[in-house]
């Protein structure tokens, strides 16, 4: 039983904690809507039309959306490789599992930055250089490993007996997986989406070597535009508002769902 004095203190610590997490961010915000170029809060003068200057002097909208369509493209298809990939290692079993998942996680130790210019080379003469689907697969290629290690750990936190039950009764791989596994770790499968779409939207070094005129993303069309008006910091703020928008939206929506899936890994059964 927690004694009064211990919930007190639990309650000014986090105060404490989430006004050192709010007052950077309330700061921001109001720096994005000041009228002043230096960013300083001016209450009593809002300028929303900061966030117009911003997107029309960034070229927001074609960014924004190619942005938009490489994130989908690359949670769709990372995702569904890596439930087909975290059910055949986590629940079917496959041959020489024990010296193929250990190359899988190869992936996830390997850095991006020491591949990037044979990968370049080696996309050039395919003509996947400032295309999207050549970002799409290599996005593809350095989430996955993480998307299965992911997904094999959410399977193999399920009953054994469940699975058997459900082949006692007749059920397929096929029916096993979207019908009985899938619902139960609904969570870890939300976690995964916002993940991936976290990290694929927030892109920079990839999109900034493969991507260029008309392909230019969200975050590199940001940074030109931080480098025309670096110093008014009011619509540098506004813009990078812009750019998190979509991210923090998905958060606010499937925060709970993103907790309860960060936490069920620590569910043993």
């Amino acid at each position: 039983m927690i004694s009064k004095s211990e919930r007190a203190v639990n309650y000014t610590i986090l105060v404490v904690l989430a006004g050192v997490v709010l007052v950077p961010i309330a700061n921001f915000i109001l720096a994005a809507l000041s009228s002043d170029r230096a960013g300083r809060p001016t209450l009593d003068d809002l300028r929303w039309d900061n966030f117009t200057t911003a997107w029309q002097s960034a070229g927001f909208s074609r960014s924004m959306t190619v942005s938009l369509t490489i994130t989908v493209a690359v949670v769709i298809g990372g995702v569904l490789l890596a439930v087909l990939g975290g059910y055949g290692f986590g629940v079917l079993g496959i041959v020489g599992e024990k010296v193929i998942f250990p190359v899988v996680l190869l992936g996830m130790m390997i850095s991006l930055e020491a591949i990037i210019v044979p990968l370049y080379y080696q996309l050039k003469p395919l003509g996947l250089t400032n295309s999207l689907p050549g970002i799409i697969l290599i996005q593809l290629g350095t989430g996955v490993p993480f998307g299965v290690f992911w997904m094999r750990a959410a399977f193999r936190a399920l009953p054994r007996s469940l699975f058997e039950s459900a082949e006692i009764d007749g059920a397929g791989p096929m029916r096993l997986l979207w019908s009985i596994a899938v619902p139960l770790i609904r969570p870890a499968v939300y976690t995964l989406i916002l993940l991936s779409f976290m990290w694929t939207w927030n892109d920079y070094f990839l999109s900034l070597v493969f991507l260029h005129g008309d392909n230019q993303t969200a975050t590199v069309a940001l940074g030109v535009f931080q480098g025309k008006y670096v110093t008014q910091i009011n619509l540098m703020a506004a813009g990078g508002l812009i750019v998190a928008a979509p991210v923090l939206i998905l958060y606010v929506f499937f925060q709970r769902k993103f907790i309860s899936g960060m936490l069920a890994g620590a569910i043993k059964e």
